[in-house]
């Protein structure tokens, strides 16, 4: 197996267009030695051979009354969606507390996106998912959309997501995740402006890159809709069993790749979701199935976008 951009800038050296011939060898001898005839830096700055990220959405309790649930979108105008409500409680009455335990005994640290109005109505949980050493990152002030406001009014939004979010936890978010991951065209040049250092409404690598925005170097630490719980789960009506046959399967194919190109891996839940008591057992059969594999690490976000940052052999765009 060979990268495919080192195949292309070999082949423009060498001249064929990037076109090999039926046959072609793609070792080369020297000393004796075979060799591969492309290779490139594959392991992770600190020596990782691939890495896995981990979300947990700290949304619910931010949610707008008669938010999209479970529930058949059948109510009568004017009325409370009640029993809607309860389920969305769930996550952090129940969910987040439950992962938190979950984390712990995996000895992994994680990435939650919290929703500021979401962590002004629990704080102490919000409180609790720092201290327990694991990322807090910016989400919004609440479920509104961004892409269609002002510039100032979109600024306004975010930082009054950051500040929620850094008053109660003590912590400032460096990362950015919009509603459903749809950003708007001055979104990231406001996020470089308040000092964030990646995003990750992007869906287009398997691994972290470089762009520039306001001629400065800005993290994209890529998403996933294909290990997601919200998609999955709640979307697809997926039992536990086809969750963890599908994140697994992603793991082995990326595991297989990573030992060529660097590669990183996204799993995300949703507190009301992803904190059930099955998707919870489900998780740590996926964790303990993962760490078992030589020279996979799991890191918060932040510290995959540092790294990226950090290291020259990172991919830019």
């Amino acid at each position: 197996m060979t990268d495919r951009r080192n195949f292309i800038k070999k082949a423009g050296t060498l001249g064929v267009a990037g076109m090999i011939l039926p046959n072609t060898s793609l070792f080369v001898s020297e000393n004796n030695n075979t060799k591969p005839l492309f290779s490139e830096k594959t392991k992770w700055a600190d020596g990782s051979r691939m890495v896995v990220s981990v979300s947990m959405q700290f949304e619910a309790g931010g949610q707008p009354d008669n938010a999209e649930s479970p529930f058949p979108q059948n109510l009568e105008k004017g009325y409370k969606d009640l029993p809607s409500a309860t389920w969305y409680a769930y996550g952090y009455k129940e969910g987040i507390p439950r992962m938190l335990d979950s984390w712990d005994k995996l000895g992994i640290k994680v990435t939650s996106h919290m929703v500021g109005s979401a962590v002004l109505k629990n704080p102490q949980l919000a409180k609790e998912i720092v201290l327990r050493g694991h990322e807090a990152a910016a989400h919004g002030m609440d479920w509104s959309s961004q892409y269609n406001l002002s510039y100032e009014a979109e600024k306004k939004f975010i930082k009054d997501g950051v500040d929620a979010v850094k008053n109660i936890t003590g912590f400032t978010p460096v990362g950015y995740n919009a509603n459903w991951l749809r950003r708007g065209e001055n979104t990231l040049k406001i996020l470089q402006e308040l000092g964030f250092l990646y995003h990750i409404d992007d869906l287009s690598r398997d691994e972290p890159f470089i762009i520039k925005v306001n001629n400065k170097d800005f993290a994209v630490v890529p998403y996933t809709l294909r290990c997601n719980d919200i998609l999955l789960i709640e979307g697809k009506n997926f039992s536990t069993d086809q969750f963890v046959n599908q994140v697994k399967m992603e793991f082995d194919q990326l595991y297989a790749e990573s030992e060529f190109k660097r590669r990183q891996m996204s799993i995300s839940f949703h507190d009301r979701i992803g904190g059930s008591p099955q998707m919870v057992k489900a998780t740590q059969d996926i964790v303990k199935y993962i760490q078992t594999h030589t020279g996979v690490s799991f890191k918060r976000k932040d510290e995959i976008a540092k790294m990226t940052l950090e290291d020259k052999t990172s991919i830019r765009e």
